[in-house]
């Protein structure tokens, strides 16, 4: 067989792990069976390990490219938006809200398959959870601390805008009557509703 240049094994793994994003998140990671993605990437189930060492490796590779991306496209949201407290609060729910509309095959992936992840990999996804959460939290700490948000407890407060921040993923289509726009402007405000001072 002929060697794979340098883009066409970088094309085949994007294959790879585009196909593995779907397939995991029809039928779960447990279902899915080697022999299916290649079948998917069109390469024989061999050539698969020339762009993975195991299935439980593509897995934690999904997951941590994931955690990756949204930890830094959030520090470039948050650092885009400048100091003024809710301005940034403003702009981590916007930029949440849009990845998880853009990325609901991964979203769910990281969300549902944690437990199928050895405890090493496992440790170090949900290190990185803590500090992607613990970013909203020092955001909802800074907007009490300036006087601008009343927070009965700031982690908890942050766990349950995450939740209803992070829905939106499960129901959104494309196709749907509210553009990607109108749905930040709508969870913003539900969010900001929760925890802004009156008066």
């Amino acid at each position: 067989m002929a060697r794979i240049t340098r883009s066409n094994g970088e094309r085949t793994a994007a294959a790879i792990r585009q196909a593995a994003l779907r397939l995991i998140h029809q039928q779960g990671f447990a279902a899915m069976n080697l022999r299916e993605l290649a079948a998917a990437v069109g390469i024989s189930p061999a050539s698969l390990y020339n762009h993975m060492t195991t299935k439980q490796s593509l897995l934690f590779d999904l997951m941590l490219e994931h955690m990756t991306a949204l930890l830094e496209q959030t520090d470039a949201a948050l650092a885009a938006a400048g100091p003024e407290p809710l301005a940034r609060l403003e702009a981590f729910i916007a930029h949440h809200v849009l990845y998880h509309l853009e990325r609901k095959r991964e979203v769910y992936i990281a969300n549902f398959e944690l437990r199928a992840l050895d405890p090493p990999n496992a440790a170090r996804i949900i290190t990185m959870r803590h500090d992607y959460e613990a970013r909203l939290i020092g955001l909802l700490e800074e907007g009490a601390a300036a006087g601008l948000l009343n927070l009965g407890d700031a982690r908890i407060s942050a766990y349950a805008m995450l939740a209803m921040l992070t829905g939106v993923c499960t129901w959104y289509r494309a196709d749907g009557r509210l553009q990607p726009a109108e749905l930040v402007a709508l969870h913003t405000r539900l969010a900001l509703e929760g925890v802004r001072r009156r008066g």
